[in-house]
């Protein structure tokens, strides 16, 4: 069997403890020995971005990427103003935090409208770019499971997100390999391998069974049906070896201690990641 990852790879992405605040979030990866860290723009939010940097620096953890952006369609004009908007600021407070990635949502479509949701996404995409080189940061698009398409992301498989990726430059635009969105794909192995240094971040959760929320339904890993040693080393054969986040949400643990589900996302990472 393969061997799992040690430690020093693992980024807490901080959904996992959605009930802690980044000050807290940030003292138990001190308290866990974790060196890197994923946070979210509402946590970042709370505190100001400037500050957030400080704590997370100060603590001597990195960042592996920011969640998120996206959420490009909009029903006019003015809607899609203002999710440029936002996503100008999401590549600001990325590069404030000291990390290259921003990760994208990419958003549901405006009622049934699939494929004009998917050239939204595109345009959108388009537009941020050049935003991002000038601050330094790579957009990660994330392929999300088809069940959130009506909610989430028109952008539901890896070869879609690749097929978006590779309209621009591979230092620009890349991927994210979510296991619990992705872990279904008949083709995953080849997109993984397609995409290849296009991979900018590698999640993992599990899916248990059953599923009890979309959304905030996931399991820690080795307790639910995927099997992550094989996608990790299909994303290591494609060439990534950066951190691995582990972005567990799950509405049941946010009512738990947090030191709690940091020592579980720690043993689980070593024996089945």
């Amino acid at each position: 069997m393969r061997a799992g990852p040690d430690l020093a790879r693992l980024s807490l992405n901080q959904i996992t403890i959605d009930q802690a605040s980044l000050p807290e979030a940030i003292d138990a990866c001190g308290r866990a020995g974790l060196t890197v860290i994923a946070p979210w723009r509402h946590k970042v939010a709370e505190v100001g971005v400037e500050r957030a940097a400080e704590l997370i620096h100060g603590a001597g953890l990195r960042v592996s990427s920011l969640c998120r952006g996206g959420f490009f369609p909009a029903p006019d004009p003015a809607g899609r103003r203002a999710a440029d908007a936002d996503n100008r600021a999401a590549v600001e407070e990325a590069a404030a935090l000291g990390t290259d990635t921003l990760v994208l949502v990419c958003g549901p479509p405006v009622g049934r409208d699939v494929e004009g949701a998917r050239a939204q996404i595109l345009a959108g995409i388009e537009r941020l770019v050049p935003h991002a080189e000038d601050h330094g940061v790579r957009l990660a698009i994330e392929p999300l499971h088809p069940m959130m398409i009506s909610e989430r992301s028109a952008i539901v498989t890896l070869g879609e997100a690749n097929d978006l990726a590779e309209r621009f430059d591979a230092h620009r635009v890349g991927v994210v390999v979510d296991a619990y969105h992705v872990w279904w794909d008949p083709r995953l192995e080849a997109e993984i391998a397609r995409a290849g240094r296009r991979i900018f971040g590698y999640h993992v959760a599990d899916w248990l069974v059953p599923t009890t929320d979309r959304l905030e339904g996931r399991g820690m890993m080795g307790e639910g049906v995927i099997d992550l040693r094989r996608i990790r080393a299909a994303v290591e054969r494609a060439g990534y070896d950066g951190p691995i986040e582990v972005e567990v949400i799950n509405r049941d643990a946010w009512a738990r201690p947090a030191d709690d589900i940091v020592a579980e996302v720690c043993a689980a990472f070593l024996a089945a990641a």
